[in-house]
């Protein structure tokens, strides 16, 4: 289970595995979307599976989840989704009304990201084979015009931003599973983060180094593995990371740290020095944004870590996701 948590398993099934064999060579470029040019045009493509229990939650559900997802990881490559391909897997026996709120919320979700659903594919499996549903994607973005998504731009000093309060998401699937005797008026954060993406990108596109949706893993797996692949220290301040009492309290009392917790409607991004204020200002003017924050920046030291200051003054490493504290969550 710990290999699709998004955590240090995950990585090194990815890099032992899957890349050397799949992706020409070890040392392809690991992001959110593979991007290439079709007779002049710049492309984007990301596939994705999702096996979220329970399949309705609240703030959303495994149909919406699906839909933003995808359209998600084209936004922070710098892509504007153009299109979506759906697959099926459904268990024998799943309710009729169940399947067609999932696909009444796909349909909705697709309508309000402006993307449409281009064709899919259905398979049914023998009860108890799966969990109900999965649904896989794939979308297709076109890549917006000066922006290039690269860790190996990064430079000390550069900003590090972000859309909103994290670990909504994460504990919210926690809670709505009823297995703990804890209740939290919290939703969902599930959404599409492009229309974000695009006032930044609008603000500060000269200046844009990076973005990352902090989904599976959590901030803390997203900015470890930026700090691999760009070999700088990045350093963040907990005190100006955004998050809900409801998900602090949770963690405290479950020993989790916020920093792990899967988001589905928040981006991280870097920014030079320069434009980064400029991108913070058109973050929070933006519907949905008015949380954003600058959360820390990049340095040259410790090379290839992340550094947390602690709400009471000290320091501490904070490592990629170890293990799978909560599984099945998109």
């Amino acid at each position: 289970m710990a290999h699709g948590a998004g955590g240090k398993a995950t990585r090194r099934l990815v890099d032992g595995l899957f890349a050397p064999l799949l992706l020409d060579g070890a040392g392809a470029q690991l992001s959110d979307a593979a991007q290439l040019e079709v007779d002049g045009a710049r492309l984007a493509v990301t596939t994705d599976g999702f096996v979220v229990t329970p399949v309705s939650f609240p703030g959303g559900s495994i149909g919406e989840l699906a839909v933003n997802g995808t359209v998600n990881d084209l936004a922070v490559s710098g892509a504007r989704a153009v299109g979506i391909v759906v697959g099926f897997v459904l268990e024998a026996g799943l309710p009729t009304e169940v399947l067609e709120a999932e696909v009444r919320a796909m349909a909705k979700a697709a309508r309000a990201a402006g993307v449409p659903i281009l064709g899919g594919d259905t398979k049914v499996v023998e009860h108890g084979k799966t969990d109900r549903m999965y649904i896989t994607t794939t979308g297709i973005g076109r890549m917006l015009p000066g922006v290039t998504i690269d860790p190996g731009s990064l430079r000390p000093g550069d900003r590090i931003l972000l859309s909103g309060p994290i670990g909504d998401h994460g504990i919210t699937i926690l809670l709505a599973r009823g297995e703990l005797d804890l209740e939290a008026q919290l939703r969902s954060d599930t959404r599409s983060v492009f229309p974000l993406v695009e006032a930044l990108i609008g603000a500060a596109a000269p200046g844009l180094r990076w973005m990352r949706d902090p989904t599976r893993g959590g901030v803390a797996t997203s900015l470890n593995e930026l700090a691999l692949d760009s070999g700088l220290g990045i350093h963040i301040s907990e005190e100006q990371i955004p998050v809900r009492d409801e998900v602090r309290g949770a963690c405290e009392l479950l020993g989790l740290d916020p920093l792990h917790i899967a988001n589905e409607g928040q981006f991280l991004a870097v920014v030079s020095a320069e434009l980064a204020d400029a991108a913070l200002a058109a973050l929070r003017a933006a519907p949905g944004g008015e949380n954003a924050a600058s959360i820390g920046e990049v340095r040259k030291e410790p090379a290839a870590a992340v550094l947390v200051t602690t709400r009471y003054g000290g320091t501490r490493i904070v490592d990629m996701l170890v293990g799978d504290p909560l599984p099945r969550i998109c």
